[in-house]
């Protein structure tokens, strides 16, 4: 069985996968924004179950779903590059959705640091600034999207 036979699966499952790393993309920063800002409203300290229940909630979500999901559409998606005829490499909207890609895959791994640093109790950042990290995935995503669907360069 050819890759350009089973095209069509593996392109849906490349974009399964990219739907659900984008909601832990969008809602993981989220949540840090209500644990530190949790926190502070009630006026409890790190190991308190409030505290316990965000850090819960965060491992999971990137156990759970974002590591499979981000190691599913880098998979697929390294499968669709290899499929016959599916990327010209000679224009850059490719480079431009393996840059943003990269950045994303970046963005992941900062969130992941980050909960290690709640889970440490050592979290110096605020609610303000998550919620500007919280637009990184968002440009990101306007960048691959566009770059495939619009091809502009």
């Amino acid at each position: 069985m050819s890759l350009v036979s089973i095209y069509l699966w593996i392109k849906a499952a490349h974009v399964i996968s990219v739907i659900a790393w984008m909601a832990g993309l969008f809602y993981l920063p989220r949540l840090y924004v209500y644990h530190v800002e949790g926190l502070q409203k009630a006026g409890v300290t790190r190991g308190s179950d409030m505290d316990l229940l965000f850090q819960h909630q965060e491992r999971l979500l990137l156990k759970a779903i974002m590591n499979p999901a981000m190691i599913a559409a880098w998979i697929f998606g390294l499968i669709l590059v290899l499929t016959p005829g599916v990327v010209d490499w000679t224009s850059a909207w490719p480079w431009a959705k393996a840059a943003s890609v990269l950045g994303m895959t970046w963005f992941h791994m900062w969130l992941g640091a980050r909960r290690k640093e709640f889970v440490a109790g050592t979290n110096t950042r605020t609610g303000r600034k998550y919620r500007m990290m919280n637009e990184v995935p968002t440009l990101l995503l306007i960048v691959i999207v566009v770059s495939v669907i619009v091809k502009p360069f």
